[in-house]
């Protein structure tokens, strides 16, 4: 097989979300033991030295973001705060495919509100999708069935505030360097873990806490280089489909480390999210090509509109 950069970029964003479930694993194992704030506390504590070395070695760190960027950072910032604590919520009370599989309609969430908030254009095909993948949604969580819990709930918050993260992340200046975007929300969740780590109590960490705490900061700092490097490498048509592959991962880990096994409704659920953001990526790729090509063969000031979809 020849490994070409789509080739590369798609094993890549393989590694990448097997690098997420695992540092899932590791903070799910740790929570059995230390509340939630003290374990994400601890791993801040040195995935931001990592991100802070990096940022510091590439110069990422004398970045200075102009004015217009004040309330995008803050949106990315509330965002990732935001996500970050109500998926340790998720993660900590409900099986880890579960939690895992509701963070898939991120994407469809995201697009729709470009559509509503920034003026992107979407049209009926990826609307139904996102009508879709709400609906596979709702059929993971199960609201109002008899085994329905209500922590699944901080996974669909989570969903929204990815939403609010990327929206912002969308608005900051091209010229923000990714190291010193990322070097800000780990401090920011860091020192939001601490001040409540008073509200939920202090236990003594012992060997195998502190062990769990520095694999999960490695882990999730080898999932962040993987996802960026797979997303240069190739292109995002070819390599977005891959994120998917998450799932398999937090199957397998649920099953293998939790010996959780998710329920019909779940897996059918999870296959249609999926589907929806599939079918969401191969649409934005083919109205990319065809509004392209008609940007080449229309003529200069032409007023025609393509057609709608």
């Amino acid at each position: 097989m020849v490994l070409t950069d789509n080739v590369r970029g798609a094993i890549l964003m393989t590694v990448s979300m097997a690098a997420f479930v695992v540092n899932d694993t590791m903070m799910k194992v740790t929570f059995e033991t230390l509340p939630v704030a003290q374990t994400l506390f601890f791993r801040g504590l040195m995935a931001s030295s990592m991100i802070l070395a990096m940022a510091a070695y590439t110069g990422a760190l004398r970045y200075r973001p102009p004015r217009r960027d004040r309330w995008p950072l803050a949106l990315r910032l509330i965002g990732e705060v935001g996500a970050t604590s109500s998926f340790m919520l998720a993660l900590a009370n409900t099986p880890i495919a579960n939690a895992v599989a509701v963070l898939q309609a991120a994407p469809l969430f995201v697009t729709m509100a470009a559509a509503l908030f920034l003026g992107e254009t979407v049209r009926w095909r990826r609307w139904s999708a996102i009508g879709v993948g709400f609906i596979g949604m709702l059929i993971i969580v199960q609201p109002g069935a008899e085994g329905f819990d209500a922590y699944a709930l901080y996974a669909v918050l989570t969903v929204l505030f990815i939403t609010a993260r990327d929206i912002g992340t969308r608005n900051l200046s091209e010229g923000t360097p990714t190291l010193w975007a990322s070097a800000t929300s780990a401090l920011v969740v860091t020192v939001g873990a601490g001040l409540i780590i008073p509200l939920e109590g202090w236990r003594p960490m012992g060997r195998s806490e502190f062990a769990l705490s520095f694999g999960a900061s490695l882990f999730v700092i080898i999932g962040y280089v993987t996802h960026v490097g797979s997303v240069r490498l190739g292109e995002i048509s070819a390599v977005a489909p891959f994120r998917y592959t998450v799932l398999i991962w937090a199957l397998m880990l649920g099953f293998f480390v939790f010996g959780e096994m998710p329920n019909a409704l779940t897996l059918l659920g999870s296959v249609i999210v999926t589907a929806a953001g599939l079918y969401t990526i191969w649409r934005e790729q083919a109205v990319g090509q065809s509004d392209a090509a008609r940007a080449v063969s229309r003529p200069f000031g032409s007023d025609v509109r393509p057609p709608p979809r």
